[in-house]
């Protein structure tokens, strides 16, 4: 008996009537981000062995795929995720984003100017309890 994996005549077969079933070639619209990028999705079939997913960008410059995508999309675009995000759950973590930027430059603005200037190494501080070197106290 012929072992199925290797037959070839029924794999032509097979293939041969596969392609013979009509394919959907235009992708359903999975959903949009706040860029205004549109996701797609076609789903697999008898020889796709996963669904194809992509994007468009808004300004149409498709050479470029990390341009900034959400990393919700993202991570669905690269099968780590089986469903599309909710609009809700991507604009909850535009504001979280938008949050940890502002405070990162209310801290940048608070401590600008601390650093040791370029070419010279940092100081550190100094505390009376500790040695600096060692056997010598201050």
């Amino acid at each position: 008996m012929a072992n199925k994996s290797r037959d070839i005549l029924g794999n032509l077969v097979k293939n041969f009537i596969n392609s013979l079933k009509p394919r959907q070639f235009r992708g359903n619209l999975m959903g949009t981000d706040y860029k205004g990028n549109q996701y797609y999705e076609i789903p697999k079939s008898d020889t796709n062995r996963r669904n194809a997913r992509w994007f468009v960008p808004k300004d149409g410059n498709e050479d470029k795929f990390d341009s900034g995508l959400p990393a919700e999309w993202e991570s669905w675009l690269r099968y780590r995720r089986k469903t599309p995000p909710t609009e809700e759950e991507v604009m909850k973590n535009l504001e979280l984003m938008k949050s940890k930027e502002s405070k990162a430059a209310e801290i940048e603005r608070k401590f600008k100017g601390t650093s040791a200037p370029p070419g010279q190494p940092l100081t550190f501080p100094r505390y009376p309890e500790y040695e600096q070197r060692p056997g010598e106290k201050s």
